[in-house]
């Protein structure tokens, strides 16, 4: 069975509404799908894709949209009660494994060796984000990554044409934009799982691939050293007033926002947040570029964090070939990749997409995700979902209160540890 917690959270969320997406009576039946794709970067353009598929395939689509951070709890209920829709989104990572381990996703071992997808998908994003206990079960429809996103303005009127590559750098542009009355960074974690970024990007740059995956299979503990160093130096940025104030209470665009009027210089979020400027007409490089998290002890890998969206289909699919074709569609069609990943602000992991549809910043992401030693799945993507529940109220504990660090990591080592458990 799923957690309680699981099953209270889930308690409080809205039921889906059904979209407007057009049902033709066709052939192929129809297939349900439920996805997280809600916003104004996604909804639009997916609805498109749908009647596309539709009209190509002969299988009409049924479609559920819920709010990103209701389907997160909402989707383990249905999954729990054995009441999925044929297909749904998800995220790559320790969520899909926690679905597979309750035995409610279907492989798609034949559909995928049918459709040769190994020739399409990039090998660095199929071996972590497609294989799950030696079997296929998620077909990637993008993948992001997460960076320090800034503003090109501010950072040249406060004379930084260099941006910084290691800690010591980054600190010394951090300490001058303040002393331009610039507050440094943007952090929205209403939500919490912005803040998310900082603790991988800080455990990975001081301790290593190595330790995190053991911090995220529940083989470390959250009052380690190495965990307390990593919010040691976190909370020194807080503490020196890199961060705008009060970040608990703004979400994600609204980080963006303060970035986008230079009331900030920079925040650390993922690619997506290229197609929210692009969105409200800001101009790549000219108005926005990024740079790579700094590195911080030297000889550690360079690995780069961010998610995959995946579709997977559930075990008790009614349609699982319209499914299956469903799947296949999204991921092998390159002008369905090319429309999706531009008007998303996301990478595609189809190996046939023109590099030319991205923008240039999206190009500069791109490589860095190629040069990298490693790509690692965001923090609420590696651990279990009970346990990530533990460490994302963490993070929003020490953004609230850095003064008590210490008591919140040996709580949060409780908790995982009773999680990790149940």
């Amino acid at each position: 069975m799923f957690s309680r917690s699981t099953m209270l959270m889930a308690a409080i969320v809205a039921p889906a509404i059904a979209a407007a997406t057009p049902s033709f009576a066709q052939d192929g039946g129809e297939v349900s799908i439920m996805h997280y794709f809600t916003g104004a970067l996604g909804l639009e353009v997916l609805q498109e894709i749908f009647n596309e598929f539709q009209e190509k395939s002969g299988v009409a689509i049924k479609e559920s949209p819920i709010g990103h951070e209701d389907f997160k709890s909402g989707i383990l209920v249905r999954a729990a009660g054995h009441n999925l829709p044929d297909v749904f989104s998800y995220w790559a990572g320790a969520r899909t494994q926690f679905v597979i381990d309750h035995d409610s996703l279907r492989p798609i071992d034949d559909m995928w060796a049918a459709n040769g997808l190994d020739n399409v998908i990039a090998k660095s994003v199929a071996d972590g984000a497609t294989v799950y206990n030696g079997k296929h079960y998620l077909v990637p429809f993008n993948y992001h990554y997460a960076g320090m996103f800034y503003n090109t303005k501010v950072m040249a009127d406060a004379g930084i044409t260099e941006m910084p590559k290691t800690w010591d750098e980054f600190l010394a542009m951090c300490e001058t934009l303040n002393s331009k009355g610039v507050t440094p960074i943007a952090l929205g974690s209403k939500n919490r799982w912005p803040a998310q970024f900082w603790f991988d990007y800080l455990v990975l740059r001081t301790a290593g691939t190595e330790y995190r995956a053991k911090l995220m299979d529940g083989s470390a503990s959250y009052n380690d050293p190495e965990v307390q160093k990593a919010m040691g130096l976190w909370k020194e940025l807080v503490d020196k007033g890199y961060f705008v104030a009060n970040a608990n209470a703004d979400d994600w665009t609204d980080a963006g926002d303060k970035v986008a009027r230079g009331d900030a210089a920079m925040t650390l979020m993922g690619t997506w947040i290229t197609g929210y400027w692009n969105g409200i007409d800001l101009k790549p490089e000219a108005d926005y570029n990024f740079f790579e998290f700094p590195q911080i002890t030297e000889g550690l890998p360079n690995a780069v964090v961010g998610p995959v969206d995946g579709f997977v289909i559930s075990a008790n699919a009614a349609n699982p070939e319209g499914a299956e074709k469903f799947l296949n569609f999204v991921v092998s069609d390159t002008d369905i990749q090319t429309k999706w990943a531009s008007s998303r602000g996301a990478l595609s992991a189809n190996t046939g997409i023109d590099p030319s549809i991205y923008t240039p910043v999206m190009q500069k992401a791109a490589k860095a995700v190629a040069d990298a030693d490693a790509f690692v799945f965001n923090y609420d993507l590696s651990t279990p979902p009970p346990v990530a529940e533990v460490g994302l109220s963490m993070f929003s504990r020490f953004m609230d209160d850095p003064s008590k660090v210490d008591a919140i990591l040996d709580q949060a080592a409780e908790d995982a540890k009773k999680a990790f458990t149940e």
